[in-house]
């Protein structure tokens, strides 16, 4: 599969992911998936287990990519991630096999203020 099917297929993930479309968010997935959460220790195997445990979450969800970079069987999406409008900043890594995501791992990350010591020298990103 080439680059930019791929980019198309991932942009079509996260905008089913948005729109609570379990069905099409989980076709990128092949059959044995695995989805990793390092923070949490956990590890899903399984497409069918990896929507299960989306469908449960009892949040209200919403996703907005910052930006898709990748090549070949590995890709990287930045996003942010609210579940009941309260945002949290992720990465995702997915590595692919025949056009499929074989691994994916998720990092999060809670929106926190500049450290007094260096507040003088950042820059204020208005959304972020």
């Amino acid at each position: 599969m080439d680059d930019q099917t791929i980019r198309l297929a991932l942009e079509h993930h996260w905008k089913a992911s948005d729109a609570g479309d379990f069905e099409a968010e989980h076709a990128i997935y092949h059959d044995d998936a695995v989805l990793d959460y390092p923070q949490s220790g956990e590890r899903l195997r399984g497409r069918d287990t990896i929507c299960m445990s989306r469908y449960l979450q009892p949040s209200r969800k919403r996703f907005s990519v910052r930006r898709i970079l990748g090549g070949d069987d590995l890709w990287i999406t930045e996003f942010t991630l609210s579940y009941d409008d309260v945002p949290s900043y992720a990465v995702s890594i997915m590595e692919f096999r025949a056009g499929r995501v074989v691994h994916e791992t998720q990092y999060f990350a809670d929106r926190f203020d500049p450290a007094p010591s260096r507040a003088h020298l950042v820059e204020h990103v208005a959304g972020q």
